[in-house]
């Protein structure tokens, strides 16, 4: 089944929607059972929500705006801003009480309907750097302002 680039687009807004809701049970409707995310490794609609309950618990404000959202074919581009609070355990990490903000795109492709694939381009050091596990050297604070 063709999807227009408006209704590809509408299903990635949707997903966007529900995780800043923290409502992941649109998931098994939107995700495909052969999705793979090629940054995190996660295979399958049911390992996404657990990357994402993970993420929440973490980080139980978190929010992303989408900034930019461009369709082509079968592939939906996201420029986002994500925020939110380190208030729980996150990958082994105890509470910072930390606020961060980083920006990334992400691609999402669509097969009738449903996501098949997703690629994320994030700036995790810029995260852990406002976390604090990263700690700039005084040569990296001239490089990197």
């Amino acid at each position: 089944m063709f999807m227009s680039l408006e209704e590809n687009k509408a299903i990635i807004r949707s997903l966007y929607e529900a995780d800043n809701k923290k409502d992941l049970s649109i998931l098994e409707e939107l995700i495909s059972p052969d999705f793979f995310d090629a940054t995190f490794q996660l295979r399958g609609p049911e390992s996404y929500k657990q990357f994402e309950t993970m993420f929440f618990k973490g980080f139980p404000d978190w929010h992303e705006t989408i900034e930019d959202m461009v369709a082509e074919g079968d592939k939906v581009w996201v420029r986002f801003t994500g925020m939110g609070t380190h208030r729980g355990e996150w990958r082994g990490l105890a509470p910072t009480g930390k606020k961060i903000t980083f920006t990334g795109v992400q691609i999402w492709r669509i097969v009738d309907g449903k996501v098949v694939e997703k690629d994320s381009i994030i700036d995790l050091l810029d995260a852990l750097k406002q976390l604090g596990i990263i700690k700039f050297t005084e040569k990296a604070k001239e490089v990197l302002p």
